[in-house]
């Protein structure tokens, strides 16, 4: 696979909730409830491995988004750059 055709991690989570929202197909509230399903996966892989504090982080977060969407849109944008290298 070329270089341009690898996805970084937030595109393939971004089309995974694509694809959650098309499975519920015309079911209301299609968008939040594929929202919704990411969103507890989430939570539960962040107690599990997140360590002290996770729930800070969630805290921060959403915060954020509420008092400063654009800061919020500024580092989900920086996540859109260049993979990894190992």
């Amino acid at each position: 696979m070329a270089d341009s055709d690898r996805k970084t991690p937030l595109e393939k989570v971004e089309a995974l909730y694509e694809e959650l929202v098309d499975w519920y197909a015309e079911g209301s509230d299609r968008e939040m409830r594929a929202a919704s399903k990411l969103l507890m996966i989430a939570l539960l892989k962040l107690n599990a491995h997140g360590g002290f504090g996770w729930q800070g982080l969630v805290e921060d977060y959403v915060l954020m988004l509420k008092q400063d969407p654009e800061r919020y849109a500024r580092i989900l944008e920086a996540n859109r750059g260049e993979g990894k290298k190992a």
